[in-house]
């Protein structure tokens, strides 16, 4: 096994499919419940949008509109090896080159865009 590390931030949205209906900031999962895989991905693509054409930070971003804890750090998560992350975002997160923004990608949290920052 590697000992290869990326640091990563990132946005999560939950969804009805996610595993934990609730988060930081809809602590009785009433908004998550009512919000489709479709609609949080829509929303995903939106925030990229805007972070990509340069309208808005991904950290502030992350801040306002992440369902993960990580947003009071604007998405950080810090270092991460193969092994500590769902597959499918570790995957995506080391396939980025530093400075890349993925594309949408599901894991049984929600769906996430993944910032590679190191």
């Amino acid at each position: 096994m590697s000992s290869e590390k990326v640091r990563a931030s990132h946005i999560l949205v939950k969804h009805q499919g996610s595993r934990r209906l609730s988060s930081w900031k809809d602590p009785d999962g009433s908004v998550i419940k009512n919000t489709t895989r479709d609609a949080a991905v829509e929303q995903l693509k939106a925030l990229r949008e805007d972070i990509v054409s340069g309208k808005a930070k991904f950290e502030e971003t992350a801040a306002r509109y992440s369902d993960c804890t990580s947003a009071k750090r604007g998405g950080q998560l810090g270092a991460f090896t193969r092994g500590q992350m769902q597959k499918p975002f570790e995957d995506v997160a080391f396939s980025l080159k530093v400075g890349e923004i993925s594309d949408v990608v599901d894991t049984d949290s929600g769906v996430h865009l993944i910032y590679r920052s190191g």
